[in-house]
């Protein structure tokens, strides 16, 4: 998906630092910069949930050493560069920041549920996490930092979700992702950082087999012949956004002028219960020759909210972007994605 096809402007020749990209959204940020070509990338990932064989799948790189990142400052010369080590590692960050233009920031500890079961493991990663790769983008002139954040912030509300509405988190994940926002756009007003922040929708598709996310646990349960599993009643909504769609709407978010300290809801503008995920996803199964499997429901999740979904509208003015992959559609593509 060219910025030329897209209408996007050109993030073409630009240096990336991707924190997580073993995960699925950034695999799947890596596989489409590959294949675009005229892009640099360095990949920063403690292996904690992605792999190198997860990165391989999507894209040839070559490895390098905490130390050689330490003691060099030569930037890397091949098309993707992989790099172990940890966004706690203060030095290492800041050295391996130095010379990119772009910093998307997708590594973190992610979901409600960890973050009930351990808060102060939740607290560490993603708030002190995030101000080390905010301090190396500071001290290294990095031109645009990205920062993934989530509707979790928000909390409880009258969906639609938007930019201007009070935040009153739920779940210690929504505090630390709301602490991370306000780094953002301290590090924007007072060093000039130009931070751009994205609240994602749910996100599914191909390469999330790693994903403990709705549709994900539903594809894998469904695949292994187990009920699919819903927390509480199912009339729980969220706002579902294919992969291809938020990769795109990272890129403009890297690359669109005058953005600086803003926050951008990055979702379908659609409610769907998890119930209504469910019958969209049982045709999707049947074309897949997967057999229909019983649902059956367990207790709510301390920390979920009851509605979610977003008003994208300030990201369809700033970024001129928004989703275009239908539920159905993406659905029918995540599902031949975990057969294959």
């Amino acid at each position: 998906m060219t910025a030329e096809r897209t209408g996007a402007p050109s993030d073409r020749g630009k240096r990336w630092l991707i924190t997580g990209g073993c995960g699925f959204i950034g695999r799947s940020l890596i596989q489409e910069l590959v294949r675009e070509g005229g892009h640099s990338v360095r990949v920063l990932d403690n292996l904690s949930v992605g792999s190198r064989e997860d990165l391989a799948a999507v894209c040839d790189f070559v490895e390098t050493s905490v130390t050689a990142v330490l003691v060099s400052d030569a930037l890397p010369q091949t098309r993707v560069e992989f790099l172990v080590g940890d966004i706690l590692d203060e030095p290492l960050t800041r050295r391996a920041a130095d010379g990119f233009d772009v910093i998307v920031h997708l590594a973190a500890n992610t979901g409600v549920a960890p973050s009930v079961e351990d808060p102060r493991s939740d607290c560490v990663t993603n708030v002190i996490g995030t101000l080390n790769m905010l301090e190396a983008a500071r001290h290294n002139g990095v031109q645009r930092f990205v920062f993934a954040s989530s509707g979790a912030p928000i909390g409880e509300c009258e969906p639609p979700i938007h930019e201007e509405l009070a935040a009153h988190p739920v779940s210690p994940y929504g505090a630390s992702k709301l602490a991370g926002e306000g780094y953002c756009s301290a590090y924007y007003r007072t060093f000039g950082v130009e931070t751009v922040a994205l609240r994602f929708g749910n996100v599914y598709g191909p390469n999330s087999g790693h994903k403990n996310s709705v549709v994900a646990r539903f594809i894998r349960q469904a695949l292994a012949g187990e009920p699919l599993e819903i927390y509480g009643d199912g009339k729980q909504t969220r706002d579902f956004i294919y992969i291809e769609d938020l990769v795109l709407a990272i890129r403009r978010a890297a690359a669109v002028e005058g953005i600086g300290g803003e926050t951008f809801q990055i979702a379908t503008s659609a409610e769907t219960t998890v119930e209504e995920l469910v019958e969209q996803l049982v045709p999707a199964l049947e074309e897949a020759g997967i057999s229909i499997p019983e649902v059956h429901h367990g207790p709510f999740r301390p920390g979920d909210v009851r509605r979610n979904f977003s008003d994208t509208s300030k990201a369809r003015v700033k970024l001129a972007w928004s989703s275009r992959i239908a539920l159905e559609e993406g659905l029918r593509s995540t599902v031949e994605w975990f057969r294959g």
